[in-house]
């Protein structure tokens, strides 16, 4: 099973769902995630990771808030977003990292 350094570090831009499952927010924003993966299937990455079970993760990377959406690029953050958003911002930061 790969890591988590292993699959930020990869070729392929990573969006990581930042959530937790008693968030309202969160739940309105996993049919957009899911969906963004199935349509960048083979292209980009798409993982939720549950803030709640992933502390450590959530620490390393300051996140204050759930939602927040990050996309990583060989190890690099060049996207970070806290808070709901809509699909096409989060297309258009992926495309802009292919």
């Amino acid at each position: 099973m790969e890591t988590f350094q292993q699959i930020i570090n990869g070729d392929k831009p990573v969006l990581i769902d930042f959530f937790a499952t008693w968030c309202g927010p969160c739940k309105a924003m996993s049919p957009i995630v899911e969906s963004l993966g199935k349509e960048l299937q083979g292209q980009a990455r798409v993982l939720k990771i549950d803030v709640d079970k992933n502390q450590a993760l959530a620490a390393q990377y300051q996140i204050q808030a759930v939602p927040t959406f990050m996309i990583f690029k060989r190890g690099k953050v060049v996207w970070k977003k806290a808070g709901g958003t809509d699909r096409m911002t989060i297309m258009q930061q992926i495309r802009e990292n292919l």
